[in-house]
């Protein structure tokens, strides 16, 4: 069946091409994903991915499957990405009349963004190779994501081919253009880089969480402790090194008091919110509103909530840019 498709496609049929393409286009989007941190940057890689494919499909040799070719091309659109492509740069504050309190450190990331679960389905579903070392729903995470940026392209291209995806390293040779030693080389300092990193990997529990009882009673308190802008109930809820970021600002908070720091300025009595659920990475998401003086509630952000055990470990605040994907609106109504 596979071998007719391809004699089809190769022959400009469309509809054949669409058959040999279309049961991997989540995959891919995913692996983008995590190749560039950005939805965007991701949907725009695969589209570059299925019409390289769609041109150098008299190129495909058949010695590998459709989805390793399609991987080799997806990976190496994204590394070009990253080479060439000017990233999101960095926001500076403009929240009038406040102003935030020291950050613990600056971030480097600041085109990371939230990948909604509405694209992203079961994780689960996922598949990779037996060489995997990293479960599907921990490497979509916001934290493993973040991760991930900080490695140089071509480490991230392996670690990802190889520990997310399980690929072979000889595979992952055949797609990148290197020799299997290099693959070994380049995999093992990015494990050796993720390793430096451990802690913060180790602080977000998301898989045994994601989705349970537990999950959704924190949730609950989180929502109620911000809509009334109780700031010392929301601090209860956070891990003693709880981990607060905000792309595009480069602003990074760590542990309990410097988080408390920031929404003490940021939540006040006298200011009304609302927060509407949503999911994102595979965690708890919402969407936030602030009420004006007329009543309509006017959208200041998305938060991705992960935890570790019942508490957050990690609280990732978004621009109302993202709301759309999430298909939440930029104003509700008054009520």
């Amino acid at each position: 069946m596979t071998g007719d498709l391809i004699s089809r496609a190769r022959a400009g049929d469309e509809d054949a091409f669409r058959a040999l393409t279309d049961p991997h286009h989540r995959e891919l989007q995913v692996h983008c994903y995590r190749m560039l941190g950005s939805v965007q940057d991701a949907e725009d890689a695969l589209q570059e991915t299925l019409v390289s494919a769609w041109r150098g499909l008299t190129g495909f040799d058949e010695r590998s499957s459709v989805r390793t070719w399609l991987y080799r091309i997806a990976t190496n659109i994204c590394l070009n990405a990253i080479r060439t492509t000017r990233r999101r740069p960095v926001k500076a504050w403009d929240v009038p009349g406040v102003v935030p309190p020291e950050p613990t450190r600056l971030g480097g990331t600041s085109w990371l963004g939230p990948f909604p679960d509405s694209l992203l389905g079961d994780p689960g579903d996922l598949p990779a190779g037996p060489e995997a070392r990293y479960e599907q729903s921990e490497s979509i995470s916001l934290t493993f994501v973040a991760v991930l940026q900080m490695l140089p392209p071509r480490q991230l291209a392996v670690l990802v081919l190889r520990d997310v995806m399980g690929f072979r390293a000889h595979e992952v040779a055949e797609m990148l253009g290197v020799t299997v030693s290099s693959v070994t080389s380049a995999l093992n300092r990015a494990r050796a880089a993720l390793e430096r990193r451990r802690p913060a990997l180790r602080s977000v529990a998301r898989a045994s969480a994601a989705g349970t009882k537990v999950e959704e009673a924190l949730a609950a308190r989180f929502v109620r402790a911000y809509e009334a802008a109780d700031v010392p109930a929301l601090v209860e809820l956070f891990t003693d090194e709880v981990f607060l970021s905000m792309p595009p600002l480069p602003l990074e908070y760590v542990g309990r008091d410097a988080a408390a720091q920031f929404f003490a300025l940021l939540l006040r009595p006298d200011r009304r919110y609302r927060l509407v659920p949503s999911r994102a990475n595979g965690a708890a998401a919402f969407g936030a509103y602030v009420v004006g003086p007329d009543g309509a509630r006017r959208a200041t952000g998305l938060f991705v909530v992960e935890l570790s055990g019942e508490r957050i470990a990690a609280l990732t605040r978004f621009e109302s840019t993202e709301l759309a994907r999430f298909g939440l609106p930029l104003t509700l109504p008054a009520g």
